[in-house]
């Protein structure tokens, strides 16, 4: 289909971000030339474009086939998604005030794109045609796949509603939409305008160098008058929780971080994700479910709330059993430092890391110095090269949206041919969102024969210039992980765009990534790569053993401050009820019996992941789903040759990363281990009794 024309309109023409991507690499960005003040009109302009491409495809008169139906709609909206993609740009990495207008008027017209899609009733008539007829049988699998995909998602989403309930859904799927915008900018603004101001030399005692220097230098960059500040971020706060020995300012730390979106202020979460979820219970009643955590799980791998809250409670009970016995191991510390208290949650990660030193004679603040980000980085490259034959080259003349942003070419080393770009995007800065992802600009497809477009986003501390910015073990852990979803976005060899990469079920995107960390740990990257800031020494045998000594040490703590927001969040989605947060919260850790010295990793108030939109909504336990194929999976490497298995990878890649969801992801795993995973590799890696098989 083809809608050229369109663009040469008056209206169009002049607005770059309706041009197509030009450059090499099929075309690229062109940041150097967008505007906020371009994005309103571009939407716009974008939507009843798209618009007109549905109804002509509904509104064909031959009759219904795979390419006049099915192709034709993999080919449209491509100016709305070109568009879209450089808005969450913005959003989540530039946001401004300006922005912020912009999106808060953008975000339901947007939502409303969708839901005249999926109402439009002539088209799913085709869709549900297709998917009924001879010539669906006919197709080969990964076209029955996309036909299955189509007509799934109209179902869901209410195609096969009445005129008077569509309205209804469409009403409410606009609402959630500026609730998720207004959400996400509270929250936002929470991390932008709250700090520590550390104001004397002893504000800065037991902080390390690299972190001294960097709350010194985010001083200078918020213009404020102290010696340093620790912004409200997990990236600046979790550093200091861990190291500062002034236990009066972790508290007021750990105060403003767990209480973001939560002071009755006017960037207050609580009333907004009240109605989210009242809009989502209203929502699956209309769409025939008994609550929004049935509909969400409908098209994931888990299928049923019951399933996923038996998994997090085989896994609860012995987390929280080495918390105890963890905390016990602090408390002696305090105890005999003639500290005249009981751990709580601002002491937990100090506390932890002195129990790290006297029990495995291991210092993070050590092994720091080991990890520098540029080296990591460059890890990463050899293991994609080891395992999947990529190469990385930087290329400079690329646009970018912030000095901070380098650009990679991917291109496979043994065949030469180009196969995408990695944009990577590592420091902390006003106006990113906190946290680490992969965003994808452009996924990859041989229906247009486009090259996908990933980038991978951080929040590490930047620092002093010329100096190599280092990073902890966790954070080190993240980039991995971050970077495995980018290479299952890189790897993808499909042929349909909406089957491309990570377009898998949200409890199966996260597997490829947790898989990936396995490699950080490998002695062939530690080796190589983990090299002395100052000395370029490797990191020592004797630190590398204390390394794997300690692997599943403060695992409990990590566990249950993972596994009681999974709770929450399943709980929070299974009832119809009208919620008190704040009381929700604490009786429902309370009926777990949730560790006092621990908070959920995401408190209700700030737990974007299920209130900024649907995506994880119901389903944070995907982390933990995801963590159990990929323990089984890491098994197969050291069944056969080591994580650096040929074959092994060569399966990897055929079953799991170059397919997207062409296949049923279930069978897709299968095809790769031979079997269903199996959760006691999980309590295995984590060393905890196992008490469930599946």
């Amino acid at each position: 289909m083809n809608t050229d024309t369109s663009l040469n309109s008056q209206s169009g023409c002049q607005n770059p971000l309706l041009q197509k991507w030009t450059g090499p690499y099929g075309g690229v960005p062109s940041f150097d030339e967008y505007k906020v003040s371009d994005f309103k009109p571009a939407i716009e302009f974008a939507i009843e474009e798209n618009l007109h491409e549905l109804d002509t495809i509904a509104n064909n008169i031959e009759i219904p086939s795979f390419d006049n139906t099915i192709v034709a709609l993999e080919l449209s909206g491509k100016t709305i998604k070109r568009i879209h993609e450089i808005y969450e740009i913005y959003s989540s990495n530039i946001f401004t005030p300006e922005f912020g207008i912009v999106e808060t008027e953008m975000s339901p017209k947007l939502s409303e794109l969708n839901d005249k899609m999926y109402q439009n009733k002539k088209l799913f008539s085709r869709i549900e045609t297709i998917y009924k007829s001879e010539e669906y049988k006919n197709l080969d699998s990964e076209q029955q796949r996309l036909v299955w995909w189509y007509y799934t998602n109209f179902v869901r989403e209410g195609a096969k509603l009445d005129e008077r309930d569509k309205e209804k859904v469409g009403e409410i799927n606009q609402e959630l939409a500026s609730l998720f915008t207004r959400f996400s900018q509270n929250l936002l603004a929470e991390e932008q305008n709250q700090f520590i101001e550390l104001t004397t030399e002893n504000d800065f005692d037991g902080l390390p160098d690299e972190i001294k220097n960097a709350v010194i230098a985010e001083a200078k960059v918020r213009k404020i008058d102290a010696l340093g500040c620790v912004a409200n971020t997990r990236s600046s706060i979790e550093p200091f929780l861990t190291f500062s020995n002034r236990r009066d300012l972790r508290q007021k730390a750990f105060d403003i971080f767990v209480k973001r979106g939560d002071n009755g202020n006017e960037n207050d979460n609580n009333a907004i994700l009240v109605s989210i979820l009242k809009l989502r219970g209203e929502k699956a009643t209309l769409l025939g479910y008994s609550s929004f955590a049935d509909w969400s799980l409908s098209n994931k791998m888990a299928k049923s709330p019951k399933e996923t809250l038996e998994l997090m409670e085989s896994v609860w009970k012995p987390a929280v059993e080495k918390v105890h016995q963890d905390v016990a191991d602090m408390q002696k510390i305090v105890d005999a430092d003639g500290g005249n208290f009981k751990i709580q949650p601002w002491d937990y990660r100090y506390y932890a890391e002195k129990v790290r030193k006297s029990k495995y004679d291991l210092d993070q603040n050590e092994v720091k110095q080991y990890l520098q980000l540029e080296n990591l980085r460059e890890s990463m490259f050899w293991v994609a090269g080891e395992l999947f034959d990529l190469s990385f080259k930087q290329i400079n003349d690329i646009p970018v949206f912030h000095s901070d942003v380098r650009v990679w070419e991917v291109s496979n080393k043994v065949t030469g041919k180009i196969i995408g770009l990695w944009y990577f995007d590592p420091y902390a800065r006003s106006g990113k969102r906190s946290g680490a992802w992969m965003s994808s600009y452009r996924d990859q497809q041989k229906l247009s024969n486009v090259l996908p477009i990933v980038s991978n986003n951080c929040n590490f501390i930047k620092g002093n210039a010329n100096e190599p910015v280092l990073i902890s073990w966790d954070d080190a852990t993240t980039l991995f992980h971050e970077f495995g979803h980018a290479l299952h976005g890189l790897c993808s060899n499909v042929t349909y765009p909406g089957l491309s990469g990570t377009a898998v079920a949200r409890d199966y995107v996260e597997f490829p990534s947790q898989l990936l960390e396995h490699w950080l740990t490998t002695p062939e990257v530690l080796n190589k790569f983990a090299l002395h800031y100052k000395t370029n020494e490797p990191l020592p045998k004797s630190m590398v053993d204390r390394i794997e000594e300690a692997a599943n040490f403060n695992e409990g703590f990590t566990t249950v401050e993972t596994i009681s927001s999974s709770f929450v969040d399943m709980k929070l989605h299974l009832t119809t009820e009208t919620i008190d947060p704040v009381k929700f919260e604490k009786e429902t850790l309370e009926k777990l019996n949730m560790p006092s010295e621990i908070v959920m990793r995401h408190r209700i108030p700030q737990f974007a992941h299920i209130f900024s939109g649907d995506g994880y909504a119901a389903g944070y336990y995907s982390y933990l789903w995801a963590d159990v194929i990929n323990a089984d999976a890491y098994e197969a490497f050291i069944e056969g040759n080591g994580p650096y298995d040929k074959e092994v990878a060569k399966k990897l890649y055929d079953t799991v990363f170059s397919v997207g969801n062409t296949i049923d992801n279930e069978k897709g795993y299968e095809n790769f281990r031979g079997r269903a995973p199996k959760s006691d590799a999980l309590m295995r890696a984590r060393n905890f009794p196992i008490t469930d098989k599946k």
